[in-house]
């Protein structure tokens, strides 16, 4: 079972817009404290990455990754991508399409990825060849927002409370885990803006309640 850590990042309970993890590292905005920093990595069992996406610190809604590989903003610039494939050595595909915040819109593990359907065909493809996984173009209901929607490790996965049954199961033959229905930070429902986890640890917003705790417990347990 992976161990849950309650979390707050710049006296923010919204961790997951500033961070984004996998099971080797975990990116974190340039000019963190360096204390802060090691604690993320001390916490989720990996090495702090710094970095930045289109010249911002909210890597959480401009990236997307699992351990294979990185999908980021088409506004990223050169250098960014440089550093981004230098510090971890995974393939970094900077995606070429009008929707920029990829991390919003793009959900994955090692099973395979959730992807909005506003996304082409060919952008799908992309996403597929990146991270080495299967994917999957759907909604949840009438959002868009699936990787705002969904959050994976390699271990379980939550979802927006709004999903349906059908949507469940979906998305579970995908990620290789029926997702739990779930808030985080006292009743958000869009579970990635307060979750950073991986397949050993997970820290939610430090809003979360008791209650929502023990559904976490339960999806990755």
């Amino acid at each position: 079972m992976a161990e849950i850590h309650l979390f707050d990042i710049y006296r923010s309970a919204n961790i997951g817009i500033f961070l984004k993890t996998n099971d080797k590292f975990c990116l974190v905005p340039h000019g963190i404290a360096k204390t802060k920093s090691d604690k993320i990595a001390e916490l989720l069992g990996n090495t702090a990455v710094p970095a930045s996406i289109a010249s911002s610190r909210l890597l959480g809604p401009l990236a997307a990754l699992n351990n294979r590989g990185i999908v980021v903003s088409r506004l990223t610039d050169d250098e960014e991508v440089r550093h981004l494939n230098s510090a971890t050595e995974l393939n970094v595909l900077k995606l070429e399409s009008r929707f920029t915040s990829v991390g919003n819109l793009i959900s994955a593990n090692d099973h395979g990825a959730v992807i909005s359907d506003v996304f082409s065909e060919e952008s799908a493809r992309d996403v597929e060849r990146a991270l080495e996984v299967p994917v999957k173009r759907m909604r949840i209901g009438t959002f868009v927002q699936v990787g705002a929607m969904i959050s994976a490790t390699n271990s379980g996965a939550l979802v927006h409370p709004i999903a349906s049954e059908q949507e469940i199961n979906t998305i579970g033959k995908v990620l290789g885990f029926d997702p739990e229905p779930a808030t985080v930070n006292g009743g958000v429902p869009f579970v990635g803006s307060g979750f950073v986890g991986n397949s050993k640890s997970i820290l939610v917003g430090s809003l979360t309640r008791g209650s929502e705790l023990v559904i976490l417990g339960r999806a990755f347990s």
